[in-house]
This record gives structure tokens, C-alpha cells and sequence, in this order.
């Protein structure tokens, strides 16, 4: 062989092994670690089981009593004599009056619920009603409730007509607009006096694991979560997903599973006993798991799906709960870190922006992280957006770890005016353009991988046909699966069809399979 020919040679072999490199280093940019086949997540999260939302199944919460009086319903109080609404005077901290014709935000209280009849009353700044006895005068001043911010309240069956009475048995009553006092003579009856208030209820939008559990009440909710978590999620569900192009599964859970079997009430355990069949199940089906803390102490976004008891957003506001939420991360990375279904761990699921100071959360995602690399250097973890008017990228320009770490992103046409008459086609324009746009933008930043953690083929369409759902599944499909680390859809099952991923799939209204295996 000539000089010429040996070097054309040489050269060839070695653009040939440089391409060859370049082929395997573009295939791992394109896979996950875990993953089998070279591929990305392409996940189902398995909502409203181990971490209950109630819009997912209502009929969880069809055996409770005043079950339209659960924790953190809205309530408004007017007497029937003043025709006035009650108010805490600047929306807590003062006395409280009977002097509004219109009722707002002073006017609106929170119900923390003791028992079937029993509440505790919250007002807006946060103080509770208070009454000293006989006597005295009601006011929203005290911080912590106990025996002196309880009261019963009675019903007229069937009317709007309730009484509210002290411990002792006394009565309230509305006798001028100044305030309210517990000193009514007797028992009222429900005609107009001054003891009988109309209530109205603003909002129950609250149905989770703290309205179930302290609504039933231990006993009775231990039973229905037990076959709940016994029924809901089977070992059958793995192996349809398994046979349907999933590779794995996003599992929300709630702070209180770290300490099962008897965690503080009003919890319930079990949910470590049913995650710890979730990943038998996985395993046997060849399928990873994310863990996903979804509901952490004091609730991150004051919803029902972080078990918050009345809305409130108290999680960042003390450093015990960010401190109890670092050892259950600590809890679930020591006991799955080896075991071989684990993908990753997520931190915290959906973080509010309006009550999560940026700062306090990135400390909490740098010290989650620390914690996780304690029991696996590879375990991915996964980092959520802020949840309102938060940008992305502050995550990705956090310096939160440094290897395996994701962000996750939640994409839904839905849950904002901007989408709410948008036609069928105006949906998929916007998942090409927009939201195509940023998922290239994301993918190019440096650091982490990008998850699409949350979407669901349903929009705001009231007339959408199967072949408009199919196009705007494709859509999200076409666009979601350029996301670096993978996709999950929210959710496997729910009373509501397109949000329920196993009818989708059997309805082909998500071509899924059909897209996954021509993508190949």
C-alpha cells in the first residue's frame, strides 16, 4: 500500500471512530440512565392513590357527615335580625362585628373542623375566633386554637339557617353591630332572632388527605384508604402500561409516609407498605420509578394535593418544616436507592410562587439534592418549577447540583384565562409554537435535563371531537417528546375521562402506541 493510499486509509478509520463516538455521545445526550433501550421517560403518574385528590375520585369522600363542611371550606355568617354579615375587622386580630351588607375577604372564614359539629373559625390575617364564656364577646385575636376557639354549630336540615354555640352550650347571638356575644337565653328556635345566622358556603374546593382523614374521622378513614390504596393501583396497571409504551412511573406521596405505620394525625399510614409494592410491581415489568414529594409539612401551594388543611402556605415559613421535609427525603433515599426500579427522587411537587420565596427553595433543592447523593451518586434528581408567575430558567441558573439533575416543568392548557376560548385548532397552534419554543430554549440551556412532569390530553373545548383529541395528544406528543430527560402524563385514572390515561389509550383518543412505535 502507498503512502497516499495508507493515510487515505488512516484517515478513514479515523472518521469512521470519530463518528462512531460522536453517534454513541448524541444517542446518550438523547437517553436517560435506567432506561432500557437508549430511550427517554415516557411516564404515567399515578395521582390520586397514595396522595388523595378528591376531584379524581369523588366518591372517597361520599360517607362523610356535613361533608360540605370539611376543612378549609369558606364560610360567610349573616344574622337574620341585622340582616348584616358577620366580620373579623381588618381580617383578624380585632373584635369581631356584625356590620357589613356586602361580605369580602373580612367577611370570609376558614373552618378548621374538630368533629362532625365542632369547628374552629380562621380569619383571613390568620387569627381564630375566641370567646372567653357566658358573657363575653366574640374576637378574632388568638393564634393557636383550643378549648375557647371551638364551637358547635347546628344546622336547620336542609336550610341555610345555622346556630353557633360555646362548649358550655351557650348560645350566640347578633344583638347590635358591634359584636357578637355569647349571652342568648335558653335554646333558640329557627325562626328570625338573634342566635340564627344564614351560612353561606363560598368554596369546598379543599378534598384531600387532611379533609378525608379528619372528616371520617381514624377509624372509618383507615378503612376507606386501605381499600382505596388496596384497589386503585394494581399490580394489573403495571403490566397494562408496560404493554402500552410506558417505561415508567411518576408516584406522588406525602411527607407523612416516612413515618408509617403510625404517622401524626390526622394521617393515615399504609402508603409506604402500597409504594413498596409499586416498586415489586415496577421491577417485575421492567419499569422506573420517580418519587415524587407531593405533599410536604405545612404545604408548599396550599392546595388539596399538598394535603393542606385550609390554604394556607405554610411550609417556607418555618425552617422545622423545611428541616422535616429534608428527612423525608433522607427517609425515602435510604430505603430505595438501591433498588434496581428506582430512576429518580423529586423534591417537591408544584412549589407556589406567590408563597415560596425563590431563596428558601433553592436552599431546600441544594440541600435535597446533598441528601440524595448521600445513598446513590446517580439517582436523578428532580427539581419542580415554581407553580404562577415564575420563570424556568431561575432553576436552571441555580447551581442546585451536579450531576443527574432534572427540572420538571408542568404543561397544561388549562387552569388560565389565556386558554379558555381557544378553539381545538388554536390549542395544537399554540403547543407547536409556543410551547415547542420553549422546550428548545430549556433543552439548550446548560445544566439540568427537562422533564415534562404533568400534562394531559384535555383543553378547554367543550366540542372537541375524538379525531381533535387525537390531533392535540399528537401535538403534545410530537413537541414533549424533544424534552431531554422524558414526559410523564397526569394521570393513569380518574373519574374524568381525558384525564385518565388507561381510557385514553383504550378509546384511541392518545394514539400513544402507535406513535411510539412509528417513532422507531
Amino acid at each position: 500500500m502507498n503512502c497516499t493510499l495508507h493515510m487515505e486509509f488512516v484517515f478513514q478509520k479515523w472518521v469512521l471512530a470519530f463518528f462512531f463516538s460522536f453517534c454513541l455521545l448524541f444517542s446518550a445526550a438523547l437517553s436517560v440512565e435506567g432506561i432500557k433501550g437508549n430511550s427517554k421517560v415516557r411516564a404515567v403518574n399515578l395521582g390520586g392513590w397514595l396522595v388523595i385528590e378528591g376531584w379524581i375520585k369523588p366518591s372517597l369522600f361520599d360517607g362523610i357527615l356535613n361533608g360540605d363542611m370539611l376543612d378549609g371550606t369558606e364560610v360567610q355568617f349573616k344574622s337574620v335580625t341585622l340582616q348584616k354579615y358577620v366580620s373579623a375587622e381588618n381580617g383578624g386580630g380585632s373584635n369581631v362585628s356584625v356590620s357589613r351588607d356586602i361580605p369580602s375577604s373580612w367577611e370570609t372564614f376558614r373552618l378548621w373542623r374538630v368533629s362532625e359539629k365542632e369547628f374552629q373559625l380562621r380569619s383571613t390575617q390568620g387569627q381564630f375566633w375566641t370567646c372567653e364564656g357566658q358573657g363575653s364577646s366574640v374576637s378574632a385575636t388568638t393564634d393557636a386554637p383550643a378549648t375557647n376557639e371551638t364551637f358547635y354549630i347546628e344546622r336547620l336540615y336542609n336550610s341555610s339557617r345555622f346556630h353557633i354555640k360555646l362548649q358550655s352550650g351557650i348560645y350566640l347571638q347578633a344583638m347590635t353591630e358591634s359584636q357578637i356575644t355569647a349571652d342568648y337565653q335558653g335554646t333558640p328556635g329557627w325562626d328570625d332572632n338573634a342566635a340564627t345566622f344564614e351560612m353561606t358556603i363560598v368554596s369546598n374546593n379543599l378534598n384531600g388527605d387532611f379533609q378525608l382523614a379528619n372528616g371520617y374521622g381514624h377509624a372509618k378513614a383507615k378503612e376507606v384508604l386501605e381499600e382505596h390504596r388496596n384497589s386503585f393501583i394494581t399490580r394489573d396497571d403495571f403490566y397494562f402500561i408496560s404493554t402500552h409504551g410506558i417505561n415508567a412511573v411518576r408516584i406522588p406521596v406525602g411527607w407523612w409516609i416516612a413515618f408509617d405505620p403510625d404517622p401524626p394525625a390526622p394521617f393515615i399510614g399504609g402508603s409506604l407498605a402500597a409504594l413498596d409494592d409499586a416498586f415489586s410491581w415496577a421491577q417485575t415489568y421492567n419499569i422506573k420509578c420517580i418519587i415524587d414529594l407531593h405533599a410536604a409539612p405545612g404545604s408548599q401551594n396550599g392546595m388539596e394535593h399538598s394535603a393542606s388543611r385550609d390554604g394556607s402556605v405554610d411550609w417556607p415559613k418555618s425552617q422545622d418544616n423545611i428541616d422535616k421535609t429534608l428527612d423525608v427525603i433522607d427517609f425515602l433515599a435510604s430505603r430505595y436507592a438501591h433498588h434496581p426500579a428506582l430512576l429518580g427522587i423529586e423534591l417537591l411537587n408544584e412549589p407556589s410562587a406567590a408563597g415560596v420565596p425563590l431563596d428558601i427553595l433553592v436552599s431546600y433543592y441544594q440541600k435535597g439534592y446533598e441528601t440524595v447523593r448521600k445513598y446513590s451518586p446517580t439517582a436523578y434528581v428532580i427539581v419542580c418549577q415554581r407553580i404562577g408567575n415564575a420563570d424556568p430558567l431561575e432553576l436552571y441558573q441555580a447551581n442546585i447540583g451536579f450531576t443527574n439533575v432534572v427540572v420538571d416543568l408542568h404543561y397544561y392548557n388549562l387552569f388560565d384565562t389565556f386558554f379558555v376560548h381557544m378553539s381545538s385548532a388554536q390549542n395544537i397552534d399554540y403547543i407547536y409554537k409556543s410551547r415547542e419554543a420553549q422546550l428548545q430554549q430549556l433543552n439548550n440551556a446548560s445544566g439540568p435535563l427537562l422533564f415534562i412532569g404533568e400534562w394531559v390530553n384535555e383543553w378547554n373545548v367543550t366540542s372537541g371531537s375524538e379525531q381533535d383529541y387525537q390531533s392535540f395528544g399528537k401535538a403534545q406528543l410530537d413537541v414533549y417528546n424533544a424534552a431531554s430527560f422524558g414526559w410523564a402524563y397526569w394521570t393513569i385514572k380518574n373519574d374524568r375521562k381525558h384525564w385518565d390515561f388507561e381510557w385514553n389509550i383504550k378509546n384511541n383518543y392518545l394514539e400513544f402506541s402507535k406513535y411510539i412505535y412509528s417513532s422507531h
